[in-house]
């Protein structure tokens, strides 16, 4: 039997990681209403860019993390992930394209189905809420975190909202040099 390929030790870690950021992010918006943040995550470990403390941070990831492990994978999930946008983008690029076969350089025609691409678009658009959030959960995040643990957070003074880096590791892993 093959192993799925999301299953591969960077892509897990990546994955596992992304789920851990959006878990954070999630519980950091209902601790700071109104303030935003914003995520980027590698098989190290995460960014987290917004003004907030550090022990703050540290203390609502390692929440986010303890919560995932007792089964709140669906923490894993973040309506702006940029998987969202990803999935809406290439859903309505891909049906407007097919929309315009046929047209070439004629611009009547093109004119023509200008109706009939703002409708496609619009209910591509509307479709992909929900199939992203579906992609987060199955391909680009896992909201099931394993044996992921927070090793460090370090905090990057810069002009701007604050910069942390919040770096993981696998505790069933061997440490990396």
């Amino acid at each position: 039997m093959q192993r799925s390929p999301l299953n591969w030790r960077l892509v897990s870690l990546v994955r596992r990681n992304h789920g851990l950021e959006h878990a954070t992010l999630n519980l950091l918006a209902k601790k700071i209403p109104g303030a935003s943040f914003a995520g980027h995550s590698d098989q190290k470990g995460f960014w987290v860019i917004g003004n907030v403390s550090t022990d703050m941070l540290l203390e609502t990831a390692q929440t986010a993390l303890k919560r995932m492990k007792e089964g709140e994978r669906l923490l894993a999930i973040h309506a702006n992930c940029g998987t969202n946008f990803v999935t809406a983008g290439l859903l309505a690029g891909t049906f407007a394209w097919l929309a315009t076969l046929g047209t070439a350089n004629n611009f009547k025609k093109k004119l023509d189905r200008w109706p009939l691409l703002v409708m496609i678009i619009t209910g591509t658009l509307i479709a992909a809420q929900p199939l992203g959030l579906k992609v987060q959960e199955k391909v680009s995040t896992s909201g099931e975190p394993g044996r992921l643990l927070i090793k460090q957070i370090v905090r990057y003074e810069r002009n701007g909202p604050a910069l942390h880096r919040i770096l993981t590791g696998d505790a069933s892993l061997p440490a990396e040099e």
